[in-house]
């Protein structure tokens, strides 16, 4: 997945350049960049470079430039964003983890397919020594506050990604692959340069196939201004309301309450809201196992290295960790399916889901989990219609459960019966 993005100004109405109160702006805004990461420099050797470009405000500076393949306009914001573009590369080892840099780079991206930038080419040359720009603009947002400052660099909302995990567990990916795991152990939900998010689980009898998430770990990295790090853990039966400090927010730092926990249902509902990123997560607890939900912004969630490339929540369970199905008794089938029916009416992943768990486990308890994920996407998911998956549309083959130990028949009965 690709870098973030956030520095480039946003283009005047007319496709010009930024004006000189938007590129100073751009530099107020990305002041809080650390110490150590060179991005304000890039933003300024841009700045400065694309001052020329103005061409006055006229509308046709850059129309008559022919889609960056001109000596001016259009053909030099060309040189000067690939000159940005080094910029940033040359620096990334040390701005790993800034957001700033992150949003720079995927601005840049941006900027280059809006005015059909090719990658090689000429570069702009070293900006002149002159005067220093004025500081006079409006004030810049609150950099602890994601959507703001990124509605007022981009000049539109934040795009959000959703991700889930529930159940046996199912996982509901980034890129809405739905997938049954036979994951035992700890394993990474997400792992980027802002989260971490482990699940452990563990079969839910001895030597049963399906398994339950147990445990959660969720680390809110430090961020300079905003918050310490911070580390989330919930077991099953300890679902507390604060971080393992004892905190509830996110420290002492001028942003430390863009971070906060809270209690939706004591022990069975946690909340976590991270404003600086983005994001909200919810941690639940039913019938012995957790669940995990994220509403998260896309950049953030986008600004991970080759190195952390195994993340449930990016792509989905590896193959060989996906749960194979075969159809159950009639029995388990029969009742887990008028059970689910009850509080799933619509027959997509999340029923099958709800089926596949009260089969196996013979626990009509868990019919609570899958109707609880679902909540989640449909509070989550900035696309209503991405809601309902559907087998085909979730992976392949249809959910169903897995083949049923014979310890679970009794369980299965006592279910059976319960709905009679």
């Amino acid at each position: 997945m690709g870098d973030p993005g956030q520095c480039p100004g946003p283009r005047s109405p007319h496709g010009s350049p930024p004006t000189l109160s938007t590129l100073t702006l751009l530099l107020l805004l990305c002041g809080y960049a650390h110490s150590q990461c060179k991005i304000l420099r890039c933003n300024a050797e841009y700045v400065s470079s694309t001052l020329s470009l103005r061409g006055g405000g006229s509308p046709g500076a850059l129309r008559g430039a022919g889609g960056g393949r001109g000596g001016g306009g259009a053909g030099g914001l060309c040189r000067a964003l690939r000159s940005y573009a080094l910029c940033t590369r040359r620096t990334a080892r040390t701005c790993r983890g800034d957001l700033a840099f992150h949003s720079a780079v995927h601005g840049i991206e941006d900027l280059m397919i809006q005015h059909n930038c090719s990658r090689q080419g000429p570069t702009a040359p070293p900006p002149a020594r002159g005067p220093a720009l004025p500081a006079a603009g409006p004030a810049a947002p609150d950099p602890c506050d994601h959507a703001a400052r990124f509605a007022r660099l981009h000049g539109r909302p934040p795009g959000f990604l959703h991700c889930a995990a529930f159940g046996d567990p199912h996982v509901r990916s980034f890129q809405h692959l739905f997938h049954t795991c036979r994951v035992r152990g700890a394993w990474p939900l997400l792992d980027n340069d802002f989260l971490f998010v482990q699940a452990t689980s563990a079969p839910v009898a001895p030597g049963a196939n399906a398994t339950a998430t147990r445990k959660l770990t969720i680390i809110f990295k430090n961020m300079q201004e905003c918050i310490d790090q911070k580390v989330y853990q919930a077991e099953v039966d300890n679902l507390p309301a604060a971080f393992e400090d004892g905190s509830v927010n996110g420290g002492d730092r001028p942003g430390g309450s863009s971070l906060s926990i809270r209690s939706a249902s004591p022990g069975r509902h946690v909340e976590i809201r991270a404003a600086y990123i983005g994001t909200t997560v919810v941690v639940r607890q039913a019938a012995g196992q957790l669940s995990f939900a994220i509403r998260v912004a896309e950049d953030v969630a986008r600004a991970f290295s080759a190195e952390q490339d195994l993340q449930l929540c990016v792509g989905g369970c590896p193959p060989g960790q996906r749960l194979s199905r075969s159809p159950p008794g009639p029995l388990g089938a029969a009742a887990a399916r008028r059970l689910c029916k009850e509080r799933l009416p619509v027959e997509d992943a999340y029923f099958h889901s709800c089926v596949f768990d009260v089969s196996v486990s013979g626990d009509p308890r868990w019919a609570a989990a899958a109707r609880a994920a679902l909540e989640d996407a449909r509070a989550f998911l900035p696309d209503p219609g991405q809601l309902h998956l559907f087998p085909s549309d979730a992976a392949g083959a249809p959910l169903s459960a897995a083949a049923l130990p014979a310890r679970l028949l009794p369980g299965l009965c006592a279910l059976w019966l319960c709905l009679q």
